[in-house]
């Protein structure tokens, strides 16, 4: 690691965060992220350059407008650390190349998309498909090494090295992994619809999978799959038992049989549970993270548990 590019690239990483924080408040307004210059929510009295530094203006502001002194929230810094955060981690962990950009570009958008997805429940066009775009032009300078490149040579016998096979077929692992995200997600929910009467799976989820198979491939978008299915399934049952706990503490105030509240309060967390939109792309989007430092890895420890 050279400490002057990891430093830069941490500083560009806040400043990208700074933007990141712009597209995730207007993308769903449907508003420029360009014009006009960014405004206090509250006075709407546009913020000096010296009030907008990444970070450190929202601490010495402490967390507030300079004006109207209204409350600005936590996740403007939170975004920017994180974005800087995940440049820096993906220099550490792919070096000084092609692979670093690449991955830069989808952290910037799987971030603005979980954020995004966690605060409106939309996940903006403007942001997967132009991701599902770059993926695919990412292919052509970082190959993808995925499935096609793995066992087409070989089926086929072509008279060519690693690294040329996996760059001739990196574009195919890349739309293979875009067709098998968007419809595993389309096919899930299309299933749910079917056996609930209620839609599951919005057309984003789709859309945000096939940018991700396009970055990451088949075997990596399988896993992102499974792992967010699990983690959004833990976060469904937990919410379950806490809204059934909480109620069930409310109901026992005015019922003197606590079998009585017990039962009260389930129906109420199930209720609740009914028609709660669960962000699904938070999950997805920070599986989809996950599988691109330690997904590889992971996947080599678990075919050795077989092999």
């Amino acid at each position: 690691m050279d400490p002057v590019y990891a430093s830069a690239i941490f500083l560009f990483g806040l400043t990208f965060g700074s933007f990141l924080n712009v597209c995730i408040y207007r993308l769903p307004l449907g508003l420029s992220v360009v014009a006009p210059r960014s405004a206090c929510p509250g006075c709407k009295r546009p913020i000096a350059f010296y009030d907008n530094l990444p970070v450190i203006s929202w601490l010495l502001l402490r967390g507030r407008c300079r004006n109207c002194k209204s409350r600005i929230s936590a996740r403007y810094a939170l975004v920017e650390l994180l974005t800087a955060t995940l440049f820096l981690a993906c220099y550490l962990y792919f070096g000084f190349t092609l692979a670093t950009l690449k991955y830069c570009v989808f952290g910037f958008l799987v971030l603005g998309l979980i954020f995004t997805d966690a605060e409106t429940k939309l996940l903006p066009d403007k942001l997967t498909l132009p991701g599902l775009a770059l993926g695919l032009l990412f292919s052509l300078l970082v190959p993808v090494h995925d499935m096609a490149s793995e066992f087409l040579p070989a089926m086929l016998n072509l008279p060519f090295s690693g690294d040329v096979t996996g760059r001739l077929f990196s574009p195919l692992d890349s739309l293979l992994g875009a067709a098998l995200g968007a419809s595993f997600i389309y096919g899930a929910g299309a299933v749910y619809l079917r056996w609930r009467g209620a839609e599951g799976m919005g057309f984003g989820d789709v859309k945000l999978m096939a940018m991700v198979g396009a970055f990451l491939g088949m075997k990596l978008t399988i896993l992102t799959i499974f792992a967010a299915s699990l983690a959004g399934s833990l976060f469904g049952v937990t919410t379950v038992l806490v809204v059934w706990i909480k109620r069930t503490h409310r109901f026992s105030r005015r019922l003197a049989n606590l079998e009585a509240a017990r039962r009260r309060g389930w129906q109420s967390a199930q209720m609740v549970y009914r028609h709660y939109q669960m962000p699904f792309g938070v999950f997805l989007g920070s599986m989809a993270l996950l599988a691109l430092f330690v997904g590889n890895q992971f996947l080599s420890w678990y075919g050795r548990l077989w092999w």
